[in-house]
């Protein structure tokens, strides 16, 4: 099992955080894959194979934290490519809301 669960929607309240400038000020830390709960079902092939993925984008993945569960709102890409390379963890930068 790569993730906890695949999901298909963003379950937690809308956040505000839209551009990577946004979420430059969320520090990147160590995530595991199997604690993740998609928000989307579908894999753009082409960003998982692209060379250059994140030249234009951040980085690092975004997570959202919420009611104690992690969702992983952008970079499913990232987080497949990890598990290919026989990885179970990643860094990504990870907003905590409150309830």
């Amino acid at each position: 099992m790569i993730f906890k669960a695949v999901g298909d929607s963003r379950p937690y309240p809308d956040h505000s955080f839209v551009t990577s400038r946004d979420w430059a000020d969320v520090a990147p830390r160590q995530v595991r894959l199997d604690e993740l709960v998609t928000t989307k079902t579908t894999l753009d092939l082409s960003a998982l194979l692209a060379e250059d993925s994140t030249f234009f984008g951040d980085l690092f993945p975004h997570v959202v934290q919420w009611r104690g569960t992690m969702y992983l709102e952008d970079g499913l890409h990232r987080a497949v490519r990890t598990a290919l390379h026989q990885r179970s963890v990643m860094h990504a930068r990870v907003l905590v809301l409150e309830d």
